[in-house]
């Protein structure tokens, strides 16, 4: 006999630095340090991230993540133990952010946050996270990570999954 669990409502917010910071960094141009550079014909939006790779070596890679629609049920986090990951949109698709701070898996504290057109993240090390998720379109995104010996990515089904049934307007 199968086992139903139920789902429960995880609240989506919207992301922010200040609400993002236990989990990483916005990646953004809003707010930004930036200054002038190439004689003034470029704006050079400076560190919008730290870059972890311990005992690696930094990889940029392009993930196109395949749309999801609403609702969407949450069902596994992942966290990578040796290195940071950043996703940021190239051609301006959304993504729904789920996380949990690093450490042991502590689900009562998962949060979820919908990015705006032009902001991305940098999960920090051992951050949960979910999977790449777009919302609507096929959606492409620089993913700067972590290459090289060891494990680097630990999943974990989630006891009591949740699930997003509506964004903020």
């Amino acid at each position: 006999m199968e086992t139903t669990i139920a789902l429960r409502a995880l609240m989506v917010e919207p992301l922010s630095r200040e609400a993002f910071a236990p989990f990483g960094e916005v990646i953004e141009t809003a707010g930004a340090t930036h200054y002038p550079i190439n004689q003034g014909s470029t704006e050079r939006f400076h560190d919008l991230a730290r870059v972890d790779v311990v005992g690696g070596r930094t990889l940029i890679n392009i993930f196109r993540g395949q749309p999801f629609h609403l609702p969407v049920e949450v069902r596994l986090l992942e966290r990578h133990p040796l290195g940071s990951q950043a996703f940021v949109p190239i051609d301006g698709q959304r993504m729904l952010i789920v996380v949990a701070p690093p450490g042991e898996l502590d689900e009562s504290a998962i949060r979820a946050f919908i990015s705006t057109p032009w902001q991305g993240v940098n999960y920090a090390t051992g951050t949960w996270h979910h999977p790449l998720l777009t919302l609507a379109a096929r959606g492409d995104f620089l993913v700067v990570d972590r290459g090289g010996p060891g494990d680097n990515c630990e999943e974990r089904l989630l006891a009591q999954p949740r699930r997003i049934e509506s964004l903020p307007v």
